[in-house]
């Protein structure tokens, strides 16, 4: 990726501003600069009757406004009150300025069913002086927002006065080159998301493929013994650990209510190559310990006799998830019953064979993971490659008056 027509913006530049470009405050080129509003006694989300979005820093994405399920509503009247307070437009550049600080997004149809929360400020653009998205993409940029942060405050919460950010200085280099950097900047945006799109779709091409051999493995076994993992497996819950007693990392993970360690104990329960079922939390997950580990008290382990292959366990065990999420007790903390697992039934090939399967499953898991991995890195080097060049057509000269 490289930037397009970048010639013609250095020809742009060297007609326009030669002597380089002005820095000006924010506050001098833009007409307003101003916050939503947050709940407290003005309303209340999530009424009946609320049907407006109401976004956080967590609806801000970049450059585009994401509505979620996930994002809180408000009725009507809460709605006007808010942008009473942020008079929100077309062409403003909303920066959450509060918590997590830089998240961005334009506006850029009318807001008629959404507004903005009081950590999210809404700078509005003198658009006689500054492009909206050249200023969106000016101060989103690694080493601009490096800047703005080193300008935060609190410590609880940590989040940028407004007085500062409006003495905040931004280059303002003449309309016209502000247009171009914008043109070329949407085009690597542009390729960039289809870059992604490309590489997500072949990364769930190869995953497809890998789950529809493993489906084929491990349900054409004409002559396996059936039998439920009461009969054949040692079901053994964990022992609990408190928090306090772990540490962020170590040898030994600890497994709990999540297939993300919940830290790292001193000790062992658990030898590696051992399967076992996450029953409280995130209930229903199968997973697979290659290091010893300590199970706590909601993960149980399945210890396998000599007749049965713990990689294979888990492998059929691993295709079955779904039906083990499908026994959850839904509460306010979900929960798999010990007595849904010891029912379970599961086909016992012989151990030859068992050996066989997860031989093939292990080259098509290793094949997908480094898939993965490789994906993700060029993922990586490309979102690099692009702020690089973003930092570039971004970095000026600044005019100093003779």
């Amino acid at each position: 990726m490289t930037p397009k027509h970048q010639p013609h913006l250095q020809t742009l530049i060297n007609q326009l501003c030669p002597d380089g470009v002005e820095f000006k405050k924010l506050g001098e080129v833009i007409l307003s600069l101003k916050t939503g509003l947050n709940p407290r006694n003005n309303f209340r989300l999530n009424t009946a009757d609320a049907k407006n979005y109401y976004m956080t820093v967590r609806e801000l994405g970049g450059i585009n406004i994401l509505f979620l399920d996930k994002t809180d509503k408000v009725n009507d009247e809460g709605l006007k009150l808010i942008n009473n307070r942020s008079n929100l437009e077309v062409g403003d550049v909303l920066f959450s300025g509060t918590g997590t600080i830089g998240k961005t997004a334009l506006v850029q149809t009318a807001p008629t069913n959404w507004n903005v929360k009081e950590g999210v400020y809404v700078i509005k653009p003198d658009q006689a002086k500054l492009n909206s998205k050249y200023l969106l993409y000016y101060i989103s940029s690694v080493t601009t927002l490096r800047k703005i942060i080193e300008l935060s405050a609190g410590s609880t919460v940590v989040s940028i006065p407004m007085t500062q950010l409006k003495k905040f200085k931004v280059p303002v280099p003449p309309m016209l080159v502000q247009q171009e950097i914008v043109r070329i900047l949407d085009n690597f945006t542009e390729l960039e998301a289809e870059l992604e799109a490309e590489l997500e779709a072949e990364l769930e091409a190869r995953k497809k493929q890998y789950e529809y051999y493993r489906e084929q493995l491990l349900s054409s076994q004409k002559d396996a013994e059936w039998k439920t993992l009461g009969e054949i497996v040692n079901l053994k819950r964990g022992v609990r650990v408190v928090k306090k007693q772990l540490n962020p990392i170590g040898d030994f993970p600890v497994y709990q209510n999540s297939m993300i360690p919940l830290g790292y104990y001193e000790k062992n329960n658990n030898n590696a190559n051992t399967t076992f079922i996450i029953t409280a939390g995130a209930a229903g997950s199968v997973g697979y310990s290659k290091i010893d580990f300590w199970a706590a008290d909601d993960c149980f382990t399945l210890i396998c006799p000599n007749t049965l292959n713990n990689k294979y366990l888990f492998y059929y065990l691993k295709k079955e998830e779904i039906f083990f999420f499908s026994r959850v007790r839904r509460a306010s903390v979900p929960r798999l019953s010990r007595t849904v697992i010891e029912k379970f039934k599961i086909p016992i090939p012989p151990l030859s064979e068992q050996e066989r399967i997860v031989a093939i499953l292990d080259k098509f898991d290793a094949l997908v993971n480094d898939i993965s991995i490789g994906l993700s890195a060029e993922l990586r080097s490309r979102r690099s490659q692009y702020e690089y060049y973003r930092n570039l057509l971004l970095t000026f000269q600044e005019y100093v008056p003779r």
